[in-house]
């Protein structure tokens, strides 16, 4: 049974946040830090050496419940090598009009290929620009990388995929060492993911 009290009620929270300062955030000017697993801008990974982890499975774009993301597989060749696997992605699209940010497609990558990073700036007023290809979406070649394709430099496939400790060491200053492959435990260091 409804009171007559209860409109008063309802008033009554009104009131009380009128009263409040306001939190306003000058946002262009003013950019606050996202949260560590903020879901952003999608990144496809490398190697070490500098090979694509995406081998062109397609179970992002099959898990994608927004249909936001395209992919092509095609096979690697001895003399074109893109990944260390059989296949690459000749094609990758994701589609920003459409993405849901909900990491679906990450938990699917079973490479670990694509992670999401806390870039949440995408707004364009081309809806042409906002479908993202493989060449935007690569992560960035760093020092001792090789721009692929070129054949592997890390040995076997349990080299890649498992995680056992090498790394590409750059060593500043001399060319000799420069992009060598070394044991992570031999140099003491970390390598991401805490392997």
């Amino acid at each position: 049974m409804a009171s007559f009290l209860d409109p008063l009620k309802g008033f009554g929270l009104t009131f009380s946040t009128m009263f409040k300062k306001a939190t306003t955030v000058q946002y262009p000017e003013d950019k606050q830090p996202t949260a560590p697993r903020y879901h952003g801008r999608h990144v496809l990974n490398r190697h070490p050496d500098g090979l694509e982890k995406c081998i062109g499975c397609e179970l992002c774009a099959w898990a994608c419940p927004a249909d936001a993301i395209y992919v092509e597989g095609a096979d690697n060749t001895d003399e074109r090598r893109f990944s260390p696997g059989e296949r690459y992605a000749a094609v990758y699209q994701i589609n920003y009009l459409r993405c849901i940010f909900c990491g679906l497609c990450i938990e699917a990558c079973p490479t670990r290929s694509l992670t999401m990073t806390n870039e949440y700036e995408l707004a364009d007023d081309s809806r042409q620009d906002l479908i993202f290809t493989k060449e935007q979406l690569l992560a960035p070649l760093l020092a001792g990388m090789e721009q692929p394709p070129h054949p592997r430099r890390l040995g076997t496939d349990k080299d890649y995929y498992v995680g056992s400790g090498l790394a590409v060491v750059p060593v500043p200053g001399d060319p000799q060492k420069e992009g060598r492959v070394a044991l992570a435990d031999e140099l003491d260091i970390t390598l991401e993911g805490g392997r």
